[in-house]
């Protein structure tokens, strides 16, 4: 399984933190200082990375409004595909202030291109990886043009049957580019938990032999604590300054408090998943006093035989571990032992009463 890198450094690999994205996607809302707001929030959150996608109506669709192209259900119910990404798109001349407005702050930058002409605009802006959308997954020419860019690439894997999945990872490494990983995605806008099916995920990373994460439009941060558990390297969530603003992606985008709040569960349940370790930790030092071992119950004479009754296996843990009870029972004091007094094998021996 190979490690991805970008600016020399690994960002997505088996030994690292989850790679959290914050997705702009239309939150700008048709307006720069949205998009501006929005990249310092996405970083104030614990974002690692800001994301767009290059695209226009004309290059994502047709200016068609018969049944095909339109849009009959869902969040975006009544357009036509031509209307919802006219309003959806990012203008391109923006992505360059974008950029730099991210490099300029220290959040990672790259954008989902629909298309060769996005991808020939990203090259120009120096963007160093991609993500392929889960639509645009069986556009295998697409697919083969990023890949021959020689950067890394998140594939988002929507809707994909196992066939596909496999076709697109084929067409990135037929290029001989090997810094892929794949993301679970419900492909639903806003996605419900119940057919998110991550276990899913798990597969795909023993299958392809590569990093998985998750692309999340799911409410909330249980789907993405949830797949950091199963192992996600890659949590992307869509991002917005508040819902209140009108855009066709608000309704299941996160505001920045939100976003806060997810990154910080994530962190702690990456926190808490830890390493394989055996062993009392430095939280339960403690209350090791508190295990059971070996006291007396009785006042016990020097010479006195120990039985079931002058000595029991009861907390706390200041005497002999459980396990010597049998081996012991028998034995005889070698000294007067007050009831209440933790054994130990220096106050015992063979010889019952021996004066």
């Amino acid at each position: 399984m190979q490690d991805i890198q970008i600016h020399g450094k690994t960002i997505i690999g088996k030994d690292q933190p989850a790679y959290i994205i914050a997705e702009m996607s239309a939150n700008h809302a048709g307006s720069l200082d949205y998009a501006r707001e929005i990249v310092h929030a996405a970083k104030v959150s614990g974002a690692d990375c800001i994301k767009l996608q290059t695209y226009t109506p004309d290059t994502i669709t047709m200016d068609c409004a018969n049944a095909y192209f339109r849009i009959e259900d869902g969040v975006w119910a009544g357009r036509s595909l031509y209307q919802l990404y006219g309003e959806a798109y990012m203008p391109w001349d923006w992505q360059a202030q974008l950029k730099e407005e991210a490099d300029k702050i220290g959040i990672d930058f790259f954008s989902t291109p629909f298309d060769d002409t996005a991808v020939d605009f990203l090259e120009e802006l120096g963007v160093e990886f991609y993500k392929i959308a889960s639509f645009e997954l069986v556009d295998l020419p697409l697919l083969a043009y990023v890949a021959s860019k020689g950067k890394p690439m998140l594939l988002s894997t929507g809707m994909a049957s196992l066939a596909e999945i496999d076709e697109a990872v084929c067409t990135v490494r037929g290029q001989g580019n090997n810094q892929l990983a794949l993301l679970r995605c419900a492909s639903a806008y806003p996605a419900v938990t119940d057919e998110m099916d991550l276990r899913t995920m798990q597969n795909m990373a023993e299958t392809f032999q590569v990093p998985v994460g998750l692309s999340d439009h799911s409410m909330g941060s249980v789907a993405a604590v949830t797949a950091v558990a199963l192992g996600a390297k890659v949590i992307e969530k869509h991002f917005c300054l508040s819902r209140e603003i009108e855009n066709p992606d608000a309704s299941f985008s996160m505001m920045p408090e939100e976003f806060a709040r997810m990154v910080r569960d994530v962190r702690q349940a990456e926190t808490a998943i830890g390493r394989v370790r055996y062993g009392c930790t430095r939280q339960e030092e403690a209350n090791m006093r508190f295990r059971r071992s070996i006291f007396c119950v009785r006042d016990i004479r020097k010479g006195e035989e120990l039985t079931r009754e002058n000595i029991r296996v009861i907390r706390p843990g200041y005497g002999l571990e459980p396990k010597y009870f049998p081996e012991i029972l028998g034995q005889c004091a070698l000294q007067d032992i007050k009831r209440g007094m933790p054994l130990r094998m220096d106050l015992i021996g063979s010889g019952c009463g021996q004066a």
